[in-house]
C-alpha cells in the first residue's frame, strides 16, 4: 500500500527523536552556496565531504571537494573539480565512484535545462576519469556492490515512465555495463502517488544481504511550493521487494536559515549517512537549496528500528 507525505508525516511526528542538530560551515570560497553534500568520505586517510557549490542565482554548478579543519570545511584546492551538481560517492570492485549531474540547454524547449546523470571513477578523488552517463532527463542513479560482486543499480526516470519522478532496481555485473539502455531496463518499485516523487540518495549494504536506501520523498502544496523529506526503506535485491518507506528528518529539524527561493524553503535533500554502530546515524543534508547540515537520529538501519512489513 502506498503512503503518501502528509500520511508518512503523521507517523514521523510521533515517533522521531532528534538527538543533534547543526549547520556545517565551508571555508575557501566566496559568494558561493555549498549544499546538496555527501557523508563524509575517506580518501588516502583523509575526511572530505563532497558539495554542490554555485552562486544563488544560478543552477551551473561544480562540486567541490572540502576537508575538515578545526570544525569547519575547507575546500580542497588539489583535487579536481567536477562540472557537476549533487554529488554521490560509492566504492564497487575496489574502485571508487564518484557521480553528479550534468546540466545543458534542453534540446527541444528553448530556456529550459535538461540533465543526466554523469559518472567518474579512480582509484582516489585525484585521479577520476568519466566511464559512464545515464539516459537524458534522469538524476538520482546510485549504485551498491552486493555480496556476491554484482552491483545494485537504482535509477529514478520520469515522465512515461516514471510520472513526476520514481525508483527503479537492476542489477548489472560490471561497471562496464552502466549505460543508458540498461539504466532504461531498471523495474519500477511503484512507491509513490502519482502526485508525489522521489528518488534513492544513498544505499548501504546490511547484514543478511538486505539493501538500506537513503531517499528523499517530496511533493507540491496549493501554492506550488516543494517540499522534500528525507526518507528511508530496506529493499531485498533477491526477491526485488521494498519494505515500507518512513520519513527519517525534516527541514524543521535544522536550524533556520536561508533558501534559494521562497518555494524551495521546506527542502532537505538527503545526501548520506555515516552510521555509528550505536543505533545512532548522522544523516548530512542540503538544506532549502542553499546550505548543509547534519543531524544525528536513530539509525533507521539497526535492526532494532528497521520497519517491517
Amino acid at each position: 500500500m502506498r503512503q503518501n507525505c502528509s500520511e508518512l508525516l503523521q507517523t514521523y511526528q510521533q515517533e522521531h527523536q532528534i538527538f543533534h542538530t547543526e549547520k556545517l560551515v565551508f571555508k575557501g570560497i566566496s559568494g558561493m552556496d555549498v549544499y546538496n553534500i555527501t557523508a563524509p568520505l575517506l580518501d588516502q586517510g583523509e575526511q572530505f565531504i563532497l558539495g554542490r557549490v554555485e552562486p544563488r542565482a544560478s543552477e551551473f554548478s561544480q562540486i567541490l571537494a572540502f576537508r575538515q579543519r578545526d570544525g569547519e570545511w575547507v575546500v580542497a584546492d588539489e583535487i579536481p573539480p567536477l562540472e557537476l551538481q549533487d554529488p554521490f560517492w560509492s566504492r564497487i570492485h575496489g574502485q571508487l565512484v564518484v557521480g553528479g549531474v550534468e546540466v545543458f540547454p534542453h534540446p527541444t524547449k528553448p530556456g529550459w535545462l535538461g540533465w543526466r546523470t554523469k559518472l567518474y571513477r579512480g582509484r582516489n578523488l585525484r585521479e577520476l576519469e568519466h566511464f559512464a552517463s545515464g539516459p537524458d532527463m534522469m538524476k538520482d542513479i546510485r549504485l551498491a556492490e552486493l555480496p556476491d560482486g554484482t552491483i545494485a543499480v537504482f535509477t529514478r526516470p520520469q515522465g512515461d515512465p516514471g510520472g513526476l519522478g520514481t525508483i527503479g532496481y537492476t542489477q548489472i555485473s560490471s561497471l562496464d555495463e552502466l549505460n543508458p539502455e540498461t539504466i532504461q531496463r531498471a523495474e519500477l518499485l511503484e512507491q509513490f502517488i502519482a502526485e508525489e516523487w522521489g528518488g534513492a540518495n544513498e544505499v548501504h549494504v546490511l547484514e543478511g544481504g538486505q539493501l538500506g536506501v537513503l531517499g528523499h520523498i517530496a511533493c507540491f502544496d496549493q501554492d506550488r511550493a516543494r517540499h522534500y523529506y528525507a526518507m528511508a526503506f530496506t529493499f531485498d535485491p533477491v526477491t526485488r521487494e521494498p519494505g515500507p518507506m518512513r520519513i527519517i528528518a525534516t527541514r524543521r529539524d535544522f536550524p533556520p536559515g536561508e533558501s534559494k527561493r521562497p518555494d524551495l524553503q521546506d527542502v532537505i535533500f538527503s545526501g548520506g549517512l555515516a552510521r555509528t554502530g550505536e543505533d545512532r546515524a548522522w544523516l548530512y543534508a542540503g538544506l532549502s537549496d542553499a546550505e548543509a547540515g547534519r543531524v544525528l537520529i536513530k539509525d533507521p538501519f539497526s535492526a532494532r528500528f528497521r520497519v517491517r512489513r
